[in-house]
């Protein structure tokens, strides 16, 4: 696949069944670094709600018409003790199976780092599994560097 075969465009109303699908398969596959998910159905996004945001842009990934990936970055206010005083939080990141491994999460973060550096915003930010290790190096390949660890206890475990 030639990389320029990719697409990368802004996300519309009608692309709101596949990004759904995808919603549901982010799920699945963080399902086992989450124990404490709840039972499905559950969502994460308002998905119809970030595509019309002016302050948020969901990318999707073309590959010959059809939906391979996408992403969505979203203009948040920073906690009042940090600096900047707004950041770019980054989600939804997913590519279909298939197609992994040929640089279209990079090219979807890339895009959404433009977006938000057109807007002002020195600060990306993302959340990403401790145990998902081939998240964080996907990650850090594209300049991103750990920060704080949040960690959890069950007391009824």
């Amino acid at each position: 696949m030639d990389d320029e075969m990719i697409k990368i465009r802004e996300a519309k109303i009608e692309d709101l069944k596949v990004l759904k699908e995808f919603e549901q398969e982010i799920i699945n596959y963080e399902r086992p670094y989450a124990p404490n998910l709840g039972e499905d159905p559950i969502t994460y996004y308002d998905l119809e709600t970030l595509i019309i945001n002016k302050d948020a842009n969901v990318l999707v990934a073309n590959f010959q018409d059809e939906i391979v990936g996408s992403g969505y970055a979203l203009i948040e206010k920073a906690k009042a003790y940090l600096k900047p005083k707004q950041i770019a939080y980054l989600g939804f990141m997913y590519v279909l199976p298939e197609y992994r491994g040929k640089g279209i999460n990079g090219k979807l973060v890339n895009d959404l780092i433009s977006w938000s550096k057109e807007r002002n915003i020195s600060e990306i930010q993302l959340d990403v599994y401790a145990e998902n290790k081939s998240a964080l190096i996907a990650y850090q390949k594209l300049g991103f560097k750990p920060d704080l660890l949040k960690m959890r206890i069950g007391t009824e475990d």
